[in-house]
């Protein structure tokens, strides 16, 4: 069954959202966490630490080295588990139940390209 759509926003309050392309340089372990992994991240002109809660999701989580994905690179910055983590990566199917993937340009752009 499909969840509910969440309540209508403007396009102003889309508009607030930084959405970039990125790859995945390195996947790392977090060893003070059961759920997180850290993601190296090269923007183009800028590099991230974006902590994902996706330990456990994936048989090998490198697998996703290399890869480009979308993620949120203006949300404030948040200590996890001794850390910082500078972004959201976008994945799908997580809230769902099912093993999620990553949100993924169609073919490759160049990195820091944004969405919209």
């Amino acid at each position: 069954m499909t969840a509910p759509v969440k309540p209508t926003i403007t396009f102003d309050d889309l508009d607030k959202v930084d959405i970039r392309v990125g790859t995945i340089v390195s996947v790392d372990d977090v060893e003070n966490s059961k759920k997180l992994l850290k993601l190296t991240v090269d923007f183009g002109d800028f590099t991230r630490t974006i902590l994902s809660g996706m330990k456990g999701e994936r048989e090998n989580p490198k697998e996703i080295e290399g890869q480009q994905a979308l993620f949120v690179v203006n949300l404030a910055p948040r200590k996890m588990a001794g850390q910082m983590s500078e972004g959201m990566l976008f994945d799908i199917g997580y809230a769902d139940g099912i093993v999620p993937v990553l949100a993924q340009p169609e073919k490759p752009v160049p990195n820091g390209s944004r969405l919209g």
